[in-house]
């Protein structure tokens, strides 16, 4: 497997991007990670598989992630989290310019391959949504809200814990000592992260006919984070998508029991949307 990394700019900031490739590929793939983590946790699952399969697969940190800059868990806004997202694919279209594009968007990231691709015009020959980010699967209470809000109009970088317990990301403990070990991942959020991405996940439901590209949203019924029944509704509004539900899933499905299960499904997908 080849790798690549590289670093670019988007809104003054120096974010790191990475891909992966085997001589060939068939088709790329754009994927973009969840709240808190980063590109490089991918690197030693879902990538291998993918890229084994035939598929160049490219990686970023989104802002304040990562390897990228920026305060940890904040961004300069929810339109440049979707611009970052633009420059990644242009670098893909630059690298393998003859190839098919698929994006690939697990929590955060699934909001926002949503919205980008419900919003902008950009050959994309298929989606890929892991436990997407459209409404929590709990209800925070009206004082935090109250709270939070009045912080996105006064301070709006500011961060605070996110409160995730890293035990509902999987039910394999050797994951959730991954997460917790890794010194990239956070628990940091700000309101000018929390509330556009909880009002795309709104508007997304409200506008199912803006999506018009074949989609394939996975998402565990035991996933204690996103909501899974806001996956079944949003699906339940497009003949376009494909919905996977996993019986007693947690939030990383792609780390999770039925993986092998996960990586087989996409794959398939994948192929047979190629041809």
């Amino acid at each position: 497997m080849e790798y690549q990394g590289y670093h670019f700019f988007c809104h003054n900031r120096r974010l790191f991007g990475q891909y992966w490739y085997n001589e060939n590929p068939k088709a790329a793939i754009v994927l973009v990670h969840g709240m808190g983590e980063h590109s490089g946790r991918y690197s030693g699952s879902l990538v291998p598989e993918l890229v084994d399969a035939g598929f160049a697969v490219f990686g970023y940190d989104l802002f304040g992630h990562g390897h990228s800059e920026g305060k940890r868990g904040c961004c300069p806004s929810y339109k440049a989290v979707l611009n970052s997202l633009e420059v990644v694919c242009r670098k893909k279209a630059e690298i393998f310019p003859e190839l098919d594009l698929f994006l690939y968007g697990h929590s955060l990231g699934g909001n926002v391959v949503l919205n980008f691709t419900m919003t902008r015009s950009l050959p994309c020959k298929g989606l890929i949504i892991s436990s997407p980010y459209l409404k929590l699967a709990f209800d925070p209470p009206a004082w935090k809200l109250y709270l939070g809000r009045l912080c996105h109009y006064l301070y709006p970088t500011i961060t605070l814990p996110s409160g995730i317990d890293p035990k509902l990301i999987s039910r394999l403990e050797e994951e959730v000592v991954k997460y917790k070990d890794d010194p990239l991942v956070h628990n940091k959020v700000s309101p000018v992260y929390t509330f556009p991405v909880m009002e795309s996940g709104h508007w997304i439901m409200q506008n199912p006919e803006k999506l018009t590209i074949k989609t394939l949203m996975f998402h565990g019924t035991g996933d204690y984070i996103t909501s899974h029944w806001a996956s079944k509704a949003f699906a339940k509004q497009s003949t376009l998508i494909d919905l996977r539900l996993y019986d007693g899933g947690y939030h990383e499905l792609h780390n999770d029991l039925e993986r092998e299960d996960l990586y087989k499904t996409v794959i398939d997908w994948l192929n047979d949307q190629i041809g």
